[in-house]
């Protein structure tokens, strides 16, 4: 809490005009305070402001002077709370009426009105037990709550939340007496009480009047009088016990009122009251409310108040099996029972309602002592229940089966393991009603029914529904249904029945469909194919915490799992997902923290018994890997990921020496298999099984994490032999699964330990493969170092500059995951050379110990400056590719760290990277571009402006330059220039030539600004730029330095490298087609593309699917529309609106551009490759063609600009014809020949040859036209008159739109 001295302080130097005044007083009343030689404590204050506030205020007069009182009355809120109680007690009679006026006058304002609160609210916590026993009559802390009661009700929200906020605080701070609770709870409570009870009376009084304007007037009252309720009840430790009948009612009668705010307003109070009452204290008070409660049930079909009565019982009777379980259990058949009898309602608010109650009642009034071990009286109180529900199914309640449905499976998840015997009639009541084929409720029954193999077993319930597939008896149906409900439902249940009863099931079903497959019947052998698939399926529940894993899976049972896993392909996911569950759900159990077990989370398996069956499966962990293995390596690719996480489970459980054994074995024929490879003649095709040395060296990776300290040096052996391999033609696969050995490694404690150790040969073995390492093994490489480089000890830093020209290079990858993954590590090298808590002050890089640098070179210091030497020496690279990638890794950099550098280097650092622009060579300009705008961004302004004039020169240099983006990406920055430092000075500073480009820009935001007052929200770029700019604010800095300001990059299709960015996460990647980059929402859309419009819609399960399905959409040229294809015409309509049919030979021949002479294909290639050519560029914008006069180089013009220059050209040939010419206004009348409409396509056709429609808008280029190529209206009409409704150099192409 801030002192009276620091609070004091801020007012005297105010920020808030209103506040000027009360810094003034206070002034003057310090300025009092040392003509008096009076210490500046709060009890001198409060003597001086109290002279003062008599002055201001008084009883007679009311208020004197607002303003003085205002700002008297808030410094003595501000005091009061310092000054001692005593002093408080005294001088309350005088306090209580200088404030009277203040806190009673209708008059009074809430700036006044709220410090009068808080200092009434800091007198009241100061008065002792005598003052509160005065009576009314007397002025005294009664009468003062009194008025703090009427305040809590105000219909000003501020005033009404400062005065409950003091009465919290007043009854939170009783004081010292033998009682617990505040002497002014119970006048509070009846003063609430009264107040709720009045609103409530005048608002039942006015809705009688229904066509009175008033009649709500009363509605916020009564939501203000149960807030104060709420705050009273909230406050005194709950509700006083001899008020709670009458509060019951009021609160039941406000509830049922139409306003849904008045409702929740009294659901919030009983809420309020049943927490008060979860302690021990107010626990007794609670049997009386629940009593108050029942009595005041509501009539049988009263929709208004029966739903919130039902919630409020359910909601108190889930605080009392809190607080007293067992009494709670006693009650529930009777509790049941009462609300169970309203699932008969026609409301379908009280069935839901009701229902909602019942499975309320189940979750939380059951205990967990009944389940896990149920007395006689327990086991009758269930059976009680269960005939309750089974009534439920009769046909009283058909109406609200849909309610009664779900009421059955909640008591299903609520008995569990009990539900056998005692629901054994909803069972089989269900199944019937489920095998009826005229009942409509087949989905929710299945959800019973899967509660109920959950809770009872798959056992219990096939005993009461058997499956009848096989062997189906006359009159008894066949539930072949319920195998995919056994599938997603069974669990923690008995695995010897599945042996019993699944598996001589699926030999059946297996025998049959070998017999139809035999009489070549295909639709039955599908039938019976997917039949034995579904019956598989089921094991991987069964093996979900079986009970009885010890005893039901044997020797014979995991032979019989390998030869299926062998010789049936199509059931090797659901054997392996089963083999998975047996060691994940046990290692779950022994994962639990809890010291003594929980058996209703544990599901009935304790630790102990979660420990034998690990060491059970362990046993057989040896023989199942073998099998895995063979299965692993006979299985393509694409389809191994299932193996392979089995195969990681087994070898979690596996005894260290058979691991080790079995690593031996692997290791051994991996080295076989890499020799027979390297002298084949030659290699596999793609479409066959991988080399056996790729299968080997996965699961060498995946074993690599569980084996002993002892076998990682033949690990690192392998792995260095694969790397180092001196084959002409390494296997570059092989190479890229050896790198991901060492981040395998990196996420144990052991492997952490061992790449330690193992740091300087790791360190040697990275140096050496750095010329071997092919394209697709590099993000991997960089990832293996990055794990390197974490653990590197500080006597080897000089593995930092030795391996630093290769991460820079890789920041210019052409592959979008080895780029990211370069700039990670070329940030975390730099975090680790700064590392201060690893590296003791004075450390040094030994630079006579990395390679290539002569032995007697001086030892450099671990600096930020000294790293951004390192990288700065490649700017002295002799390829424009090195000099390039130098300057991308120097932006990532310099945003990074660029607090961290002195103001010197980094003035040098930008001035010799300024130098670049002068280069010719577009790779190296395209990343020093990249530098200049981060510099823009980051720089403070005194040390960017001196650099505007050589800086700006040089970047106007490459304003005309169109390959590679160069232009917009210059574009990018002066717009950021225009916005740190103003138009004026960027016009001066581009030049005579170049200045329009900044006139541009500055219209464009000026345009933007003007939009946005009028609420108008364009899709432009400047607005697109506003909302990636304002997320990137509250997530990522270094996205708003690099695309703050460059809109046009948002349309890049060019993967530069020398385009960073960074994710949601902080890491630096490269802008483009990736996560975190803005074309991400579109990567994710896939489009099928279809040959014709008439071809038969894909058939997604065909083996040629995929070739039809692209991620780019689809446009014309990949439909089939040339010689002797169909054309579709969309049906033609009158001026009455009726149906016209037959040929459309006048459309047909404007679409082809051949109706009133002239080739339709000479009109096309005039339109795109004449003189008069028109297209467009980023953004849509218009472009004229090449062979016009203003030159190609010169800046694409604004629409609007070019709208008025075309406009004035095309006036007087439009009018010629009887058309409002463009830039002319318009003329009221109902013909259409005035204005230019909309173009309709006939054919729905977009692209080449065809309109194209657009977005609308201003006057353009490409559209319709009477003569030539032709000059139309719409951005929309495409690019070229060709493309833009077909408008040829005859009359009238494209002029009937």
């Amino acid at each position: 809490m801030a002192t009276l001295a620091e609070k004091l302080e801020k007012i005297k130097s105010p920020k808030l005009q209103n506040q000027h005044h009360t810094a003034v007083v206070l002034s003057a009343v310090e300025d009092t305070l040392r003509d008096q030689k009076a210490d500046f404590s709060a009890t001198a204050y409060f003597a001086a402001l109290l002279a003062l506030l008599s002055q201001s205020l008084s009883a007679e007069q009311g208020i004197v002077n607002k303003d003085l009182a205002t700002s008297v009355v808030y410094l003595l809120d501000i005091t009061t709370s310092y000054v001692p109680a005593p002093i408080l007690r005294s001088k309350f009679s005088q306090i209580l009426t200088s404030l009277a006026p203040a806190l009673s006058l209708p008059e009074v304002e809430a700036p006044l009105l709220r410090p009068s609160i808080g200092c009434l609210e800091s007198l009241l916590i100061a008065q002792d037990a005598a003052a509160w026993n005065l009576p009314h009559t007397q002025i005294g802390p009664r009468r003062a709550t009194a008025g703090l009661l009427s305040l809590s009700v105000d219909h000003r929200p501020k005033v009404r939340k400062r005065a409950q906020e003091a009465l919290i605080k007043v009854l939170k701070t009783p004081p010292p007496s033998p009682s617990l609770d505040h002497p002014a709870a119970d006048m509070c409570a009846e003063s609430a009480m009264k107040t709720l009870g009045d609103s409530i009376q005048a608002a039942s009084k006015q809705k009688k009047g229904r066509h009175d304007a008033n009649r709500d007037s009363h509605e916020p009252l009564i939501i203000h009088s149960l807030q104060l309720v709420k705050t009273i009840a909230t406050a005194s430790g709950g509700w006083p016990s001899k008020k709670i009948e009458a509060l019951c009612e009021l609160l039941m009668n406000a509830s049922r009122s139409t306003n849904e705010y008045i409702t929740m307003g009294a659901f919030e109070v009983f809420e309020v009251i049943f927490e008060g009452m979860a302690d021990e204290f107010s626990s007794s008070k609670l049997p009386r409310l629940l009593d108050a409660i029942s009595e005041l049930k509501p009539a049988q079909n009263d929709s208004q108040l029966l739903p919130p009565w039902i919630a409020v019982l359910s909601r108190g009777y889930d605080v009392s099996a809190q607080i007293n379980p067992e009494d709670t259990f006693e009650k529930l058949p009777d509790l049941f029972q009462l609300i169970s009898g309203f699932l008969a309602s026609p409301s379908h608010n009280i069935r839901v309602s009701a229902s909602e109650c019942l499975i309320s009642f189940l979750h939380n009034c059951i205990p967990n002592s009944v389940i896990l071990d149920a007395s006689v009286y327990d086991e009758k109180t269930l059976e009680k229940l269960a005939r309750l529900a089974a009534d439920l199914l009769s046909v009283k309640y058909q109406v609200a089966w849909q309610e009664v449905f779900n009421v059955c499976s909640a008591m299903f998840d609520c008995f569990k393991w009990r539900s056998s015997p005692f629901l054994v009639d909803i069972v089989t009541t269900i199944g019937e009603l489920r095998s009826n084929e005229a009942f409509h409720g087949k989905k929710e029954a299945d959800s019973v029914l899967g509660s109920a193999i959950e809770a009872m077993g798959p056992e219990a319930v096939l005993e009461l529904l058997p499956l009848n597939i096989i062997q189906q008896k006359n009159g008894q149906p066949g539930r072949v249904w319920m195998l995919p409900i056994l599938r997603d439902n069974v669990t923690n249940t008995n695995l010897a029945h599945f042996r019993s009863e699944m598996v001589p099931l699926s030999e059946a079903l297996y025998q049959k469909m070998t017999d139809y497959k035999s009489a070549e019947k295909p639709v039955e052998t599908k039938i019976f194919e997917t039949l034995v698939q579904q019956t598989w399926g089921i094991l991987p529940g069964y093996c979900e915490l079986p009970l009885d894993l010890t005893e039901a899976f044997d020797q014979t049972f995991a032979e019989l799992l390998s030869n299926v896993l062998y010789k049936q392909t199509e059931l090797r996911v659901e054997i392996c997902r089963a083999l998975q569950n047996l060691v994940e759900s046990n290692q779950a159990i022994l994962s639990v923290e809890k010291d003594e077990d929980d058996l209703i989370l544990q599901r009935r398996i304790t630790k102990v018994a979660a420990t034998k069956n690990i060491a059970h499966l362990a046993g057989f962990a040896s023989n199942l890997l073998a099998v895995l293995f063979n299965v692993y390596s006979q299985t393509l690719p694409h389809h191994r990921g299932y193996i392979l996480q089995c195969i990681n489970a087994y070898l979690s459980i596996t005894p260290e020496n058979e691991l080790n054994e079995t690593f031996t074995r692997v290791t051994t024929m991996l080295e076989s298999s890499l020799i027979e490879e390297q002298n084949a003649p030659a290699k596999q095709a793609s479409d066959k099984m991988p080399p056996t040395s790729h299968t080997l060296i996965d699961l060498v990776i995946a074993m690599s994490i569980y084996l002993p300290r002892s076998s990682f040096s033949g690990l690192f052996a392998m792995a260095a032999t694969i790397l180092n391999s001196s084959s002409p033609n390494p296997d570059q696969q092989l190479i890229k699964k050896a790198y991901k050995l060492i981040p395998r490694l990196a996420s144990t404690e052991t492997g952490r330990a061992a790449l330690e150790e193992r740091s300087g040969e790791l360190q040697a073995l990275m140096l050496a493969t750095s010329d071997k390492t092919p394209a697709s093994g590099r993000r991997d490489r960089m990832l293996a170092i990055d794990e390197l480089v974490t653990n590197l000890p500080t006597s080897d830093l000089h593995f930092i500059p030795s391996i630093l020209s290769e991460v820079v290079l890789g920041c210019k990858e052409s592959n979008e995951k080895a780029r990211t993954a370069a700039f990670d590590l070329l940030i975390h090298l730099a975090r680790r050379t700064i590392d201060s808590d690893r590296n003791p002050p004075g450390t040094v890089i030994r630079n006579s110990l990395v390679p290539h640098m002569p032995d007697d070179s001086p030892d450099a210091p671990a600096t930020i400056e000294e790293f951004f030497t390192m990288v700065s020496a490649g700017l002295a690279g002799s390829s424009p590719h090195m000099v390039a990638a130098s300057v991308t890794a120097l932006s990532r950099l310099f945003f990074e760290f660029y607090k961290d550098l002195r103001s010197e280097i980094l003035s040098d650092l930008v001035q010799t990277v300024e130098l670049f622009l002068t280069s010719n060579n577009r790779e190296i300009v395209r990343s020093v571009l990249g530098f200049v705008k981060v510099a823009v961004v980051i720089l403070p302004e005194d040390a960017l402006r001196p650099r505007l004039s050589a800086l700006v020169p040089n970047l106007m240099a490459w304003n005309k330059e169109h390959k590679g983006r160069l232009r917009s990406k210059v574009k990018g920055i002066i717009d950021r220039l225009v916005r740190r430092f103003g138009a004026p000075l960027m016009e001066n500073l581009v030049g005579e030539e170049d200045r329009k480009l900044v006139v541009n820009i500055r219209k464009q935001r000026e345009r933007n600004k003007r939009k946005k007052k009028e609420g108008a929200a364009e899709d432009d770029e400047e607005e697109d730029d506003d909302k990636a700019h304002g997320q990137q604010q509250s997530g990522n800095a270094f996205d708003k330095a690099v695309y703050g300001s460059d809109s046009d990059d948002s349309d890049d299709d060019d993967d530069d490298a020398s385009v960073i960015d960074v994710d949601t996460e902080g890491q630096a990647r490269i802008k483009g087609r990736g996560a975190g980059g803005k074309k991400k929402s579109a990567q994710g859309n896939q489009y099928i593309r279809e040959m014709s419009p008439e071809d038969n819609p894909l058939d997604l399960l065909a083996p040629d699917a995929l070739a039809n399905i692209s991620t780019t959409k689809p446009s014309l040229r990949f439909l089939n529309t040339g010689p002797g294809s169909k054309k579709k015409h969309a049906a033609r309509f009158d001026a009455d609106g009726r149906l016209l049919l037959g040929n459309d030979q006048t459309a047909d021949a404007e679409m082809s551009g051949t109706a009133e002479g002239g080739s339709g294909i000479n009109a096309y290639l005039a339109a795109v490759s004449g003189p008069d050519a028109v297209r467009r560029g980023q953004k849509g914008k218009v472009k004229m063609g090449q062979a016009k006069k203003r030159g190609g180089d010169e800046m694409d013009v604004d629409e609007d600009e070019d709208a008025a220059a075309i406009g004035q050209d095309l006036r007087s040939k439009a009018q010629a014809q009887g058309r409002r010419g463009l830039g002319a206004p318009k003329t009221p009348g109902a013909s259409s020949a005035g204005r230019i409409d909309k173009r309709r396509t006939p054919g729905g056709m977009t692209g080449r040859g065809g309109p194209r429609p657009g977005r609308g808008g201003g006057p353009g280029r490409g559209g319709f036209s009477s003569r030539g190529a032709g000059r139309g209206a719409g951005r929309g009409a495409g690019r070229g008159a060709g493309r833009g409704g077909g408008a040829g150099r005859g009359r009238g192409g494209g002029g009937r739109w």
